[in-house]
């Protein structure tokens, strides 16, 4: 069931959001990790396979916003659905970053697909899946 607009939808909207700033605006690597379940796993752009567990997760992140300099970052379009009596949520976006990587302007969009637990009252993040924009 499709959650985004009550209270509990924008709670997990809000974490993802916190935790897309902190390594968009800044590298807050604590906070980051904060977000982050120890057993997650994420399928990322650059990455073969998939990254597994949270030092994995964090390292993926924190060696992309190294080797660039991102310039805007854009989230739209969030669903959240809840599972496991509440305790489960999936939220999807659309997502668009401009950033500046070896002398030249790219711009990406693309979507992002997570899974996210609530533990100890906190969203944690368990898995996430991007995957780019179809051409049209």
């Amino acid at each position: 069931m499709d959650t985004t607009s009550d209270a509990h939808g924008q709670d997990v909207i809000a974490a993802v959001r916190e935790m897309n700033r902190l390594w968009t605006e800044t590298w807050d690597e604590e906070g980051f990790r904060r977000f982050i379940h120890p057993d997650a796993v994420a399928i990322a752009p650059t990455t073969p396979g998939r990254l597994e567990g949270r030092e994995a997760y964090v390292a993926g992140w924190k060696g992309f916003v190294q080797a660039v300099k991102i310039h805007e970052w854009k989230e739209s379009g969030h669903r959240v659905s809840f599972f496991c009596r509440g305790s489960c949520a999936v939220l999807s976006y659309s997502f668009t970053i401009r950033f500046f990587a070896n002398g030249q302007e790219i711009v990406m969009k693309g979507r992002d697909l997570f899974t996210l637990v609530k533990q100890r009252g906190r969203w944690l993040v368990v898995a996430d899946q991007f995957s780019p924009e179809p051409v049209q």
